[in-house]
């Protein structure tokens, strides 16, 4: 395949090719959509993944590994540490492995259960504004587009409120004035907000759920379905007067699990105007042996046979920009703390073939191209349906 590839298409190819049996029209066709394009990744790990970190910064995570706790905030601390090394100027993968993806934009996160986590990630977020003169702070629809413009990159403030909802509406309104523009109402369990997806019941949104939804309506915050359960997810739909998301999930019709979402819920998310984002987490796809990024495109078809490409997205959530063996060891027990379950297959260090780390993200736009979407349709996807409802809902 690779000899139907101009050096124009060649050089857009960063990372590993996945044969769809393109041929070189349609490589040079997918290379210049990755290339002119609006991306929105709208739950991003990266960009690194855990084949990019080198033997000096697998041993400084290693380290600090030492020192954390085996909790969520441990969690965020390993996550996290990254661009906390970026920020010091000891990582310039950061920059360039971002550059080289491809993606415009993609979310900076945030926690809010505990005043110390809040101001300690909303802190880290801004100091990646502050130090990092290629990434703009995406308050409105227009920042996205400038950074395309000017060849920068576009971060924007979200939470999946893992730890825990915020504990007062007044917290909710500072961090929207700090810059956060996309809350997730609810992470698998149970909350103050709503039910989540993994959780024994289907309990709705709560009183304080529909005062958080209105306020978030009135600031201009976007609200997320991803983890919540179905109920709470329908409720959302009803109750919120703006446009609402599902950042990262997949469709329960191709592949029945948690995590996903029924047709029922992508029908109402789409008729408010809102999104679905595709994830690119191979047990939240499927149960084949080996997952490849085509199971990510069977989901992305669906949703877009039910409601339309329009309200198609990319959240690839996956994978998480840790070597291995901190996958293999903290994370993994974290993950039993914050609502995943044995039946649901949580994998820490798997991956879709095809999608191995963020240098990978042009197979997805290959593979766009390869099941037949439209370039406007292609454009949508990438990131112009999710940049709509930014616009409608943040300005």
């Amino acid at each position: 395949m690779e000899d139907h590839l101009t050096n124009e298409t060649a050089y857009a190819l960063k990372g590993s090719l996945f044969d769809f049996g393109l041929n070189g029209q349609q490589e040079d066709r997918a290379a210049r959509l990755h290339r002119e394009n609006l991306i929105i990744d709208l739950l991003y790990q990266g960009p690194l993944g855990p084949d990019t970190f080198s033997d000096r910064l697998q041993e400084v995570v290693l380290e600090k590994m030492a020192h954390v706790k085996e909790d969520v905030s441990g969690l965020f601390e390993l996550t996290l540490a990254p661009a906390r090394l970026a920020v010091a100027g000891e990582l310039e993968e950061f920059h360039s492995h971002w550059i080289a993806s491809g993606v415009t934009g993609g979310n900076r996160e945030i926690e809010m259960h505990t005043f110390e986590m809040y101001a300690s990630l909303m802190g880290l977020a801004q100091s990646q504004f502050d130090h990092f003169p290629w990434m703009r702070k995406a308050l409105c629809a227009e920042d996205f587009r400038t950074a395309k413009r000017e060849g920068m990159v576009a971060g924007y403030v979200s939470t999946q409120l893992v730890s825990g909802p915020f504990t007062s509406l007044a917290i909710l309104e500072h961090a929207h004035e700090a810059g956060l523009r996309m809350v997730q109402l609810t992470y698998n369990s149970r909350n103050t907000i709503g039910c989540g997806c993994t959780a024994p019941e289907n309990s709705g949104v709560t009183n304080f759920g529909r005062s958080a939804i209105a306020l978030m309506n009135s600031l201009g915050i976007i609200v997320d379905t991803a983890h919540c359960g179905q109920r709470t997810t329908m409720d959302a739909c009803e109750i919120s007067t703006r446009p609402v998301v599902a950042s990262h999930t997949a469709a329960s019709a191709v592949f029945d699990h948690d995590r996903g979402k029924s047709d029922e819920e992508i029908r109402a998310i789409a008729a408010t105007g809102g999104v679905v984002g595709i994830v690119a987490v191979p047990f939240f796809l499927s149960t084949a042996k080996q997952v490849t990024i085509e199971s990510m495109l069977d989901h992305i078809d669906h949703v877009t046979a039910l409601v339309g490409a329009a309200h198609v997205a990319i959240g690839t959530d996956w994978p998480n920009q840790l070597p291995n063996s901190a996958l293999n060891t903290i994370f993994q027990k974290v993950l039993a703390g914050v609502g995943f379950r044995r039946e649901h297959a949580v994998d820490p260090s798997a991956r879709l073939h095809g999608f191995k780390d963020y240098l990978d993200f042009p197979n997805i736009t290959r593979g766009l191209v390869a099941r037949g979407y439209s370039d406007s349709e292609i454009k949508g996807i990438l990131g112009e349906n999710f940049l709509r409802v930014f616009g409608e809902v943040c300005g």
